[in-house]
């Protein structure tokens, strides 16, 4: 059986953009519900229950057992589902796979409350190897850079892992801003002036 477990720590004064949907229908349904305040502790409670409740029934649609974890900070819920007892839920640790199940899980929500979701999800520690992916990428380009490139491009990425890349080359001592529109939004870095 699932174990869900619920933390809270909420600290709203670090925002971002809300993240690019990956599918259109997910574009759609998040037109028009933008959020204008920060979301209360109250609400981010609320969409981590709903959430886990969401990836606690898809784990028992596929016979997968983990533990989910709800966590609520920086204005967003965070669910962290992890290996329970002789899971395997590494099938569903891919990126892709990921990213897709987090926007069913924001639909769930969103359909619920009626308001946008941002919530993060990750499966087996998923968003540490991305983050730890993106700062392999940060560090080559950052090579780049160092060889003597002007600047350095990387590949389109959603908002939050573009936040994630902003943070990395900051602490590296380097400048980024994201440029390009919709899908194509992406991360560009150069020398601090």
């Amino acid at each position: 059986m699932t174990d869900v477990q619920n933390t809270t720590t909420v600290d709203a004064s670090a925002l971002e953009a809300p993240e690019q949907g990956t599918a259109a229908t997910f574009e759609a349904a998040a037109e028009g519900t933008e959020r204008t305040a920060a979301p209360s502790q109250a609400q981010l409670e609320q969409e981590g229950d709903i959430a886990a409740d969401y990836i606690e029934e898809f784990l028992d649609i596929c016979d997968l057992d983990g533990d989910i974890d709800i966590d609520a900070r920086n204005g967003r819920a965070y669910l962290s589902v992890n290996a329970g007892a002789g899971a395997n839920i590494s099938v569903l640790s891919k990126p892709d796979t990921v990213n897709a199940l987090q926007e069913l899980t924001r639909l769930a929500v969103q359909s619920k409350t009626g308001g946008f979701s941002r919530l993060i999800l990750d499966i087996g520690g998923s968003r540490d190897a991305r983050e730890a992916e993106l700062t392999a990428l940060v560090t080559r380009a950052i090579e780049r850079i160092e060889g003597g490139a002007a600047s350095a491009a990387l590949p389109a990425m959603s908002s939050y892992e573009r936040k994630l890349v902003h943070d990395i080359v900051g602490e590296r001592g380097y400048t980024s801003e994201s440029n390009g529109e919709g899908r194509d939004r992406h991360t560009v870095i150069t020398r601090r002036a």
